[in-house]
């Protein structure tokens, strides 16, 4: 997993370098990670955007669905005009599904999770597409997975919006 996330920045690093990048004020599209979901974002001020997401994953003996949003500040990358790093948090809420020979009694149903974000953002000049790569730890609070639940990470495409 790290070498396919190391492999995806370089390329949105390489493509950055090559392209100039044009703002956007809103985007739609899929979020490639830990669950697979529809995300949908938009700028609230110059470098404020806020992301929401819905997705679901399912594995050998359970299944999860989660929702989330998260705030993420934007700021220019070094010496690659046009490319923006990102960091902020946000919450999810997760609800788990599983089968009988996999759960085990003290783990609830639905956890609480609270989320930080650290990631690269480029847009295409000329075309409406977004792309970005992040890492999203997670600390959940309650049920299954509760504790720290840290190598979420995912390689994001959406439709941009001015």
């Amino acid at each position: 997993m790290k070498k396919v996330l190391l492999t995806l920045s370089l390329i949105v690093c390489f493509a950055a370098a090559m392209y100039g990048q044009s703002e956007y004020k809103s985007a739609i599209g899929l979020r490639f990670g830990a669950p697979t979901s529809i995300s949908y974002k938009t700028f609230i001020s110059d470098p404020g955007a806020i992301e929401l997401y819905a997705g679901f994953r399912g594995w050998d003996g359970y299944s999860w669905f989660a929702v989330g949003g998260m705030y993420q500040h934007h700021m220019q990358f070094p010496d690659v005009p046009g490319l923006k790093w990102y960091f902020g948090g946000g919450a999810s809420v997760y609800f788990w599904n599983f089968d009988d020979n996999f759960n085990n009694d003290d783990a609830g149903n639905t956890s609480f999770g609270i989320n930080g974000v650290l990631g690269l953002d480029y847009k295409f000049s000329g075309a409406p597409v977004n792309l970005s790569i992040d890492w999203m730890p997670t600390v959940f609070l309650n049920g299954y997975g509760n504790g720290f639940g840290g190598g979420y990470g995912a390689f994001s495409a959406r439709y941009t919006f001015k």
